[in-house]
């Protein structure tokens, strides 16, 4: 990754909180998912960077490091678990760093019970819950709208394991599931850490979303936009519907189908549906055809007379 300031990566201040970063994440994840930015061959980079930021500041522990030592920290961090030293120092004082007696005697030898803290009272390995794991899935788009469930595979500890993950109704790319005690194991029989899934929705043929409302494109003959019609629309709750199409319609015009939305996952309720009139003209009409419109032109007023 660039040397960017992971503040800067997800657009928040150094004094954001753990809610302002959480936005911010989610909302860099749905614009720069690959998913969705198919044309963009710079998006997975993006997204990789935003997913990195996250890690870091989305800890707590992780933040504070990298708040005092910066990217540092990984390195300081790497270098201490392979047997070297890492100090915690501070600014101004001239203090030296504390004396590593651990590395002095090697790490397998008990102080308490060297400088006679034995018996009894000697220290009994400290229980420490796992790590959090962090991975992507992919989710279909009705599933993400009207909840379902979706199958990942997972490798721990050498053994491969199926598990069925229930996919809340309304979730967005984005959103952040939690698995838990399915993270990484504990030390010295602490508990597991849990396993956090960011949902990436895939699109669908026709249907796209905004917020908890649908949109679909309706393409419809300039006649029976004049005239007026009825006809068939996909709804992804209850089939197919028959839609009325006023007399007069134009381009544009959205005609709305209550309820027949997403699931918002706050309200529990439904959102709209929107059906986005597109009036489609043949590409090659007949003679016909075009004889029948050069009748008609006369007849029509210009949409245009007043515009500018």
């Amino acid at each position: 990754m660039a040397d960017s300031d992971y503040y800067s990566v997800l657009g928040v201040t150094r004094g954001a909180t753990p809610e302002e970063i959480r936005k911010a994440y989610r909302k860099l994840a749905r614009e720069n998912h690959p998913d969705v930015k198919k044309d963009d061959p710079q998006a997975a980079e993006r997204f990789k960077q935003v997913q990195e930021a996250y890690d870091v500041l989305g800890d707590p522990e992780k933040r504070v490091k990298y708040d005092r030592f910066g990217k540092a920290f990984q390195q300081a961090g790497h270098a201490a678990g392979q047997g070297g030293q890492a100090y915690t120092w501070t600014s101004g004082g001239g203090q030296a760093p504390p004396f590593d007696f651990e590395g002095l005697f090697g790490g397998g030898v008990d102080l308490e019970s060297l400088f006679g803290g034995g018996g009894p009272r000697a220290r009994t390995p400290r229980k420490s819950r796992g790590t959090d794991l962090e991975a992507v899935v992919q989710v279909p788009f009705e599933t993400a709208a009207r909840g379902g469930s979706v199958d990942i595979h997972l490798e721990q500890n050498g053994r491969e394991q199926t598990l069925a993950v229930k996919i809340p109704a309304g979730v967005d790319t984005g959103s952040v599931i939690r698995l838990a005690g399915q993270g990484g194991p504990g030390r010295n029989g602490g508990p597991p850490g849990d396993l956090l899934l960011t949902v990436a929705v895939q699109p669908h043929r026709y249907f796209r979303r905004e917020g908890s409302d649908l949109l679909l494109d309706v393409p419809i003959t300039p006649s029976e936009a004049v005239l007026g019609a009825k006809v068939d629309v996909p709804t992804l709750s209850e089939g197919t519907v028959v839609l009325t199409i006023p007399p007069g319609t134009s381009s544009g015009m959205k005609l709305r189908l209550r309820g027949k939305g997403v699931i918002d996952p706050q309200t529990k309720q439904p959102g709209d549906q929107y059906l986005v009139i597109r009036i489609v003209v043949p590409r090659e009409a007949s003679e016909e055809v075009r004889s029948l419109y050069r009748q008609l032109a006369p007849q029509e007023s210009s949409p245009r007379a007043g515009l500018w």
